[in-house]
């Protein structure tokens, strides 16, 4: 495929990896299919966890504040998670809900809409041909300098959050690199949104002060940020991976991309309120199903390990190790 087609998740995915998860979309009967009143719970929940936190954190008390930080990280990571299913149109059954929703989850979630849109489609066609996925190709092995390795391994060592913001910085907000793969028009769009964008967090910024700002909803954005770290390098990080190595190359089909992917498994109040986005490799094998439904498969997810377990592994290794070594070197199979 070309990297310069824009890529949209209803036409662009390659015929191959296309399969019968479509049908929900076509049969709003369908067991699988997307509801709105269900999307509306989840994204009252968002609401009310992240409104929740912030009053809790205005009470002069120490508990509150602290209460409210964790209500706040919980909604903000809800906030990441339903900006992916609106990216997929899978979290309403109507197209303008999608978009509506995922405008805000996208801002809440400090990642621009068209952007991600994009990348994302982006990640799901070439999953598993590290230097042609836009969201891996940094992890391609290279000699990695000392300052990266010390920057590297002290982020992993320590929990602070450098993954996920380079994951947002990198794929979203660098739109140099993006102007790489994406056509001029949809450069200029991602452009404007991505500075309207920057332009709201500046007037909020401006209007709460930075250090009110950072004393309302600080702690509860680095939890966000530190969870969605492991979450993110837990789905697809120190897997089995191909390289192109620059020739031409065809797509692996959803089906064949479970392969490449891991799936965690997180305590169950947890998975549900985050709409099961720890079952990476059902979702990548059924890119239509929208996240509440994907348990209702009941398919093997071969790769899925506990959290823990996969947790206490990772962390043996260095963060070098794990986020560029290869499986066979390491011995971390899971």
């Amino acid at each position: 495929m070309d990297g310069h087609a824009i890529l949209d998740f209803k036409s662009s995915l390659p015929a191959a990896s296309m399969n019968l998860a479509n049908r929900p979309h076509d049969d709003p009967d369908h067991a699988l299919a997307p509801s709105d009143a269900r999307g509306l719970l989840h994204f009252a929940l968002a609401l009310a966890l992240s409104a929740g936190g912030a009053l809790l954190a205005t009470l002069d008390n120490g508990w509150a504040w602290s209460a409210g930080q964790l209500l706040l990280a919980l909604g903000l990571t809800l906030w990441f998670v339903l900006l992916h299913e609106c990216g997929h149109r899978n979290l309403f059954r109507s197209r303008w809900l999608n978009r509506a929703a995922g405008v805000v989850a996208a801002f809440m979630a400090l990642i621009p809409w068209t952007a991600w849109r994009q990348v994302h489609a982006y990640h799901h066609v070439w999953t598993g041909w590290q230097d042609r996925d836009l969201t891996t190709m940094a992890l391609v092995p290279r000699p990695v300098a000392r300052y990266e390795r010390w920057i590297i391994n002290g982020a992993w060592r320590t929990g602070l959050p450098l993954f996920s913001l380079l994951y947002r910085v990198q794929n979203f907000w660098n739109t140099p690199r993006l102007s790489r793969h994406f056509t001029p028009a949809l450069m200029r769009r991602i452009r404007v949104e991505n500075l309207a964008f920057l332009l709201a967090y500046a007037a909020l910024l401006a209007w709460f002060g930075p250090g009110d700002a950072l004393g309302l909803v600080g702690g509860g954005l680095l939890l966000s940020l530190a969870f969605q770290d492991l979450l993110l390098v837990s789905q697809h990080t120190h897997m089995p991976t191909r390289r192109a190595g620059g020739e031409r190359v065809a797509p692996f089909s959803n089906m064949e991309q479970q392969a490449n992917t891991r799936s965690l498994r997180l305590p169950r109040w947890l998975s549900w309120l985050l709409l099961h986005v720890d079952a990476h490799e059902l979702h990548h094998m059924h890119v239509r199903v929208p996240g509440y439904r994907l348990r209702a498969l009941k398919q093997d997810a071969p790769n899925e390990v506990h959290w823990w377990t996969w947790l206490r592994a990772a962390k043996s290794l260095s963060g070098v190790d794990f986020m560029f070594g290869a499986r066979e070197r390491t011995g971390m199979l899971l």
